[in-house]
Parts: C-alpha cells; sequence; structure tokens
C-alpha cells in the first residue's frame, strides 16, 4: 500500500507540474498577445479601414480627389470604401450610416451640407469612429481634424486678380452653394479686397446671389437675369468656381460678351483652363488635388492609428476648435498654365490647348 499512495503522490506532483507549464506558455502568449495591442493602442498590426463619402462624384474634382486618396491610403497600407452622395444631403446620412456598419475606423466626408452632419459625426464619435473633414469644414460637431486650402485666401486671390484687370466698374457677385461653408470662406476672401474698392465708390455691386449645389445650369440663369437686370453693363463676375463661371460664361456668350466681361473661377477644372486658354474666363484658382487628398490620407491613417495630428492652426466649426491642416492656393490665368496646372501634371499640354490653334499656343514644354 505503501508503495501505490508514493506512485500516486508522484503522479499528482508531475500533473500540477505539467499544468504549470501549460499555464506558463499560455500566459506567455498572453503577454506577448498583450504588448502588441499596447502598442500603438492596439493598432499596430490592424489594417486601417477608412470610409470616404464624397459630396459628388459627377464633378470632375472630386474624381481627382477620390483616386489619389485611395492611392495614398493603400500605399500606406489601409482599405478604403467610397460612396457618393450625389449632391443630396440626405443620401449622404444614410451612406455614412451604412458605412459606420461596416466596421471602419476613421470615416473622412466631403460635405454636402457642412451644418446637417452633427447626428452622424456624433454616432461615429460613440463608436469610437475618428472623423476627418475634407475640403469643407463639418459645423456644430466633434471633428478630429481638417484639412484643405486657405478658403479665406481663395476668395482673396480671385478678387485680387479682378481689381488689377478691372479696378473700376459694376461687379455682379455669384457666389457658391449656401450649404457649403467653403462658399462662405470664398466670399469672406472676396470682400476682404472688395470693400476698399466699393467704400471708394470705384466698384458698384450689381448684383449678388448664391448659386445651389454649385449647379453651372442655376448659375446661367443668374447670369442671364443679372445681364437682363443691367441691361448687359456688367463689367466683372465674381465666380466661385470653375463650375458657376461656366455656366455664366454660358450667358455671357450669348450675349456676345464672352471674354469681354471678366470673370473668376475656382479648382481649374479642364473646362475651365481651356476656356483660360481661349480667352473667354479670366482666371482660376489651383488647389494642387494631389497635395490635398495625399495628406488627407496620411491624416487618416495616422488618425486610424490613434497618432495625434500636429498642426499650426485650428478652426472653430461652431462647438470646438478643430486641428486644421491648411494648404496654400494658386492664381492661374492664361500666362502661367504650363508652369502650373500643366507642369504638374493636373492637365496635359494638349488638353488644355486643345481648342487653341497650334499657331496660338505657346511653345511646349
Amino acid at each position: 500500500m505503501k508503495w501505490m499512495k508514493k506512485a500516486f503522490s508522484m503522479m499528482v506532483l508531475l500533473v500540477f507540474a505539467f499544468a504549470l507549464v501549460a499555464c506558463g506558455e499560455d500566459a506567455g502568449k498572453g503577454n506577448e498577445s498583450g504588448n502588441n495591442k499596447n502598442s500603438s493602442n492596439g493598432q499596430e498590426n490592424k489594417k486601417i479601414k477608412i470610409a470616404l463619402s464624397v459630396t459628388d462624384l459627377s464633378l470632375e474634382r472630386w474624381q481627382h480627389d477620390r483616386d489619389i486618396f485611395i492611392d495614398k491610403a493603400k500605399e500606406l497600407g489601409a482599405d478604403v470604401i467610397v460612396q457618393s452622395a450625389d449632391n443630396d444631403e440626405t443620401k449622404q446620412l444614410t451612406q455614412i450610416q451604412n458605412m459606420l456598419s461596416q466596421g471602419i475606423d476613421v470615416l473622412v466626408i466631403i460635405p454636402v451640407n457642412s451644418d446637417s452632419l452633427s447626428p452622424v459625426v456624433d454616432q461615429a464619435k460613440q463608436e469610437g469612429v475618428k472623423v476627418l473633414a475634407y475640403d469643407r469644414l463639418i459645423t456644430n460637431c466633434d471633428v478630429d481634424a481638417y484639412v484643405s486650402f486657405d478658403n479665406v485666401r481663395v476668395g482673396e486671390l480671385q478678387a485680387e486678380y479682378l481689381v488689377k484687370k478691372v479696378p473700376k466698374g459694376n461687379y455682379f457677385l455669384m457666389g457658391g452653394s449656401p450649404t457649403d461653408n467653403n462658399a462662405k470662406l470664398f466670399r469672406e476672401g472676396q470682400m476682404n479686397v472688395l470693400q476698399t474698392f466699393i467704400d471708394k465708390g470705384d466698384i458698384k455691386i450689381v448684383g449678388d446671389q448664391w448659386v445651389k449645389l454649385w449647379d453651372a445650369n442655376e448659375a446661367m440663369k443668374i447670369m442671364e437675369n443679372a445681364l437682363t437686370a443691367n441691361n448687359n453693363k456688367i463689367d466683372a463676375v465674381v465666380a466661385s468656381n470653375d463650375s458657376t463661371a461656366g455656366g455664366a460664361i454660358q450667358a455671357l456668350a450669348a450675349q456676345g460678351l464672352a471674354g469681354k466681361v471678366a470673370i473668376s473661377g475656382q479648382d481649374a477644372d479642364l473646362a475651365a483652363v481651356q476656356r483660360i486658354a481661349e480667352g473667354t474666363q479670366t482666371m482660376t484658382v489651383y488647389k494642387p488635388i494631389h497635395k490635398i487628398a495625399a495628406t488627407a490620407a496620411e491624416i487618416a491613417v495616422k488618425l486610424g492609428k490613434g497618432e495625434k495630428i500636429e498642426t499650426d492652426d485650428t478652426i472653430n466649426n461652431g462647438k470646438m476648435d478643430v486641428p486644421y491642416v491648411k494648404l496654400e492656393p494658386i492664381m492661374v490665368d492664361k500666362d502661367n498654365l504650363i508652369d502650373t496646372v500643366i507642369k504638374d501634371g493636373f492637365h496635359s499640354y494638349d488638353d488644355v490647348y486643345k481648342n487653341v490653334p497650334e499657331d496660338q499656343r505657346p511653345p511646349r514644354p
């Protein structure tokens, strides 16, 4: 009996020792996993998933942004899902709710209406999803970062150029979409320049209208009415982007005034720079799309990894001071098309001068 008790005790000790070893191995694995989880807030080995909500992919501008953003995000190891709201704020809200259900880490929004997104942004924050406002600020909610060009400066560039060309005369102000916060910033910049000339009596504002959803057809109708109301006596049109400028130029052309009335724009769309080359549009503001899209992708990935975004500027959105990555816009006219949009590869020489006779084109770079 003694030897049986001794054997049983030995077996218990062996089993207990084996259990300790096994537990030690499991504990080791647990520590290894725990170390990975603790580094970079658990994001080091996780593939970041980004949702990009675009206001309207029918516009050439946003197609460029989307493609560059996706390429840069993939280069940084992130996946991107994209949806276009087709300029419908209700549709954008629904799409974002759908994207939030897909386990995303970061939500990047180019808003249709800067004031209507607080419900989905609040939902995103409750679910631990970071939010980046792209190009247009989202108001009255908790936003992690904002990347855009200096939009007040955009408006200043437009007005500065026009007052050099037309220091005195009748000006028509064609604002952008009233639901787009950027449109208000453009107007702020425009008035920073124009007000002095208005106060002196050199410039008379003969009309001021905002173009719903930046629609070119709406802009054309507004310009037609403005020309009728002023007996065609309009010397300059402060159009806030190229789409509205294009619509206005159609109305001007119908009255034989295209190229005679100075008109601004913004975005350096292909149709706009072609009009500049042809002489019917006076200028545009080029916002290097590669810069903003690549920068936004970099910020989105950093947010997804839980990294802090360092910025020199903030902008108040009605609720908080949002970290603001501010980029500089560039004035473009007939004289510097080659050194700006063509040099950057944003548009090709052949595309820009497509409608200009070869003997009237500048030398090919």
